[in-house]
């Protein structure tokens, strides 16, 4: 009987072993799976939030829980898009007043008197171009907590829609110059239409708004320029200031401090500045900007401006 006794407990303790080993390998199967679905839903979650998250009966999704670490996958850009309307929406003006009109010199005038009035409005011609150049500039115009409108290209932005995605995320206010970069005073109604009616179709197809600002090639829009603007809604205008950017070449030295002259020499209340999408533009904005607050002006937000002059 004690040879009996002693099988049977050999036996219990083979089968309680055997059981510890089967327990230990299903324990570990779920720990190796569910290091890998947490990152798959955080990236998830970053490229659409508001997708469900991937796995949902996973062990691992009860982990992946709304906080901190998920939403440091969003970007900035993509936060601020989805936190805050477009700017140049009709909900972003809402809430901007309407303080500025725009006289027939094209300078920005305060609708009411105690409105700062030494104020300048800055505009890009001619783009979209490169990113670089876009970056470039818009990190310069947040610096110095400024708003500017880019006049676009209609070819342009045909070419390269990413760049007007840019710049529309990085809060550039988007303005119409036309499809071709054309002289339109000597065009027909119909033909100046269609120049003018693409660039607001591709806008608002890429971005979901239509420019509000018209700004005709060379400044020569033309009685039907300024007709088929007002038909559409927009606020047409060339400028009063000129930077003479375009004039410049990249031979030419000095162009940052002639750039600030060309500008500080004409500069006055209201004024309306042309620049353009170009290298020494884009290296002397910084300048620029530094040396007009440094004259007491400030940068009025284009979508403080009524779309209509007076």
């Amino acid at each position: 009987m004690k040879k009996v006794g002693k099988a049977i407990s050999a036996l219990l303790l083979a089968t309680l072993l055997l059981s510890a080993c089967s327990s230990g390998n299903d324990n570990s199967q779920p720990a190796q799976g569910s290091a890998s679905p947490a990152p798959a839903a955080t990236d998830t979650a970053a490229a659409d939030a508001s997708a469900p998250a991937a796995d949902t009966g996973s062990t691992a999704a009860p982990a992946v829980t709304p906080g901190p670490s998920a939403e440091a996958t969003v970007t900035p850009a993509a936060s601020a898009a989805a936190t805050a309307p477009p700017a140049g929406s009709e909900s972003a003006s809402a809430e901007i007043p309407l303080l500025y009109h725009m006289n027939k010199n094209y300078d920005i005038v305060p609708n009411e008197e105690g409105t700062d009035k030494k104020v300048v409005l800055l505009t890009f011609d001619d783009g979209p171009k490169e990113a670089e150049m876009i970056n470039a500039m818009m990190d310069t115009l947040d610096k110095h907590k400024a708003k500017a409108i880019f006049f676009v290209n209609g070819y342009r932005v045909k070419e390269h829609p990413e760049l007007l995605e840019l710049l529309h995320e990085r809060g550039g206010i988007i303005g119409n110059h036309s499809w071709d970069h054309i002289v339109l005073k000597d065009k027909s109604y119909a033909e100046v239409n269609k120049q003018i009616g693409d660039v607001q179709s591709i806008v608002k197809d890429i971005t979901g708004e239509a420019p509000a600002f018209f700004r005709p090639p060379h400044g020569a829009g033309g009685d039907v320029g300024k007709q088929v603007a007002a038909e559409n809604g927009m606020l047409y205008m060339t400028w009063s200031v000129g930077s003479l950017d375009w004039e410049m070449k990249e031979k030419d030295t000095g162009k940052t401090e002639t750039l600030v002259k060309n500008v500080t020499d004409q500069l006055h209340s209201g004024s309306n500045i042309l620049m353009h999408e170009l290298p020494w533009t884009v290296e002397a904005l910084d300048t620029l900007l530094t040396t007009l607050e440094g004259k007491g002006y400030s940068f009025v937000d284009p979508r403080s401006i009524e779309l209509k002059m007076r």
